[in-house]
């Protein structure tokens, strides 16, 4: 497994619906974080939108993601969730995650 941190921005008036989404993710997507090596997934995010995500996984952040390309339900809940991002027009939420270098861990 690897501990993998990440950063995102969502839109300061849109934080309210992003998180009311994030309470009801559709069973089909968490299945498919999952089976595509997503473990003990977070977000966290800041009162201004700065999101801070936490994963580990199976390989790495990029194979994960990879898997993901190949889902359906991955398709459509990214652009589902495009417009909830301050991201270029077009691209997608997972292709814009800033992946952090980890500095300390406590075990």
């Amino acid at each position: 497994m690897k501990r993998v941190g990440f950063l995102l921005k969502v839109r300061e008036n849109m934080i309210e619906d992003y998180k009311k989404h994030h309470q009801n993710v559709w069973p089909e997507m968490k299945a498919a974080l999952t089976r595509n090596g997503w473990h003990n997934y977070s977000l966290f995010m800041r009162p201004d939108g700065l999101l801070f995500g936490y994963l580990e996984a199976s390989e790495s952040l990029q194979s994960s993601i990879k898997g993901m390309q190949k889902e359906e339900i991955s398709h459509a809940w990214g652009e589902f969730m495009a417009p909830y991002f301050e991201i270029p027009e077009g691209s997608a939420p997972d292709q814009m995650m800033f992946e952090i270098e980890e500095v300390f861990h406590l075990d």
